[in-house]
């Protein structure tokens, strides 16, 4: 009986780790993508940072201008809101909050900083990133 018992105890920590391993896993990989968005947006390449985004006529953004739905009417909103390098400068992401919402989707919560020479402007946003044919991909974005 106590075999049984200490068998069984060591799977759920077995198993307890593994769950714990791979939210870790889909955690870095969730960041790894906003990294890439950040050092795209750095050089100007805003093809580059939407490849964060779910392309897809579902995708929803809101922010200052309202409703924006779909991927390539996201990428409309920020060439046109930020049409050179002097508009769309540095950005940094201050990440306060990853969580599960379930599985393969997390909400991101955090800070955006933008040094620009057209003076630095700085908000808060959510996100919610989910899994998508084997990639982590922005299906929702409030932004503020």
């Amino acid at each position: 009986m106590k075999k049984v018992l200490v068998l069984t105890l060591f799977m759920f920590s077995v198993f307890g780790m593994m769950a714990q391993s791979s939210k870790n896993s889909e955690k870095e990989a969730i960041l790894n993508v906003m990294k890439l968005q950040e050092k795209a947006w750095n050089k100007h390449d805003l093809e580059g940072y939407m490849e964060g985004y779910w392309k897809n006529d579902s995708l929803k953004f809101y922010g200052r201008s309202g409703l924006t739905k779909g991927w390539q009417n996201t990428l409309n909103n920020y060439k046109k809101g930020y049409p050179t390098q002097a508009e769309s400068g540095i950005l940094n992401f201050v990440i306060k909050d990853i969580s599960r919402i379930e599985s393969h989707t997390y909400w991101v919560m955090g800070e955006y900083h933008l040094t620009r020479d057209a003076g630095d402007a700085k908000g808060v946003f959510m996100v919610i990133f989910k899994k998508i044919e084997g990639e982590w991909r922005i299906i929702a974005d409030m932004s503020c």
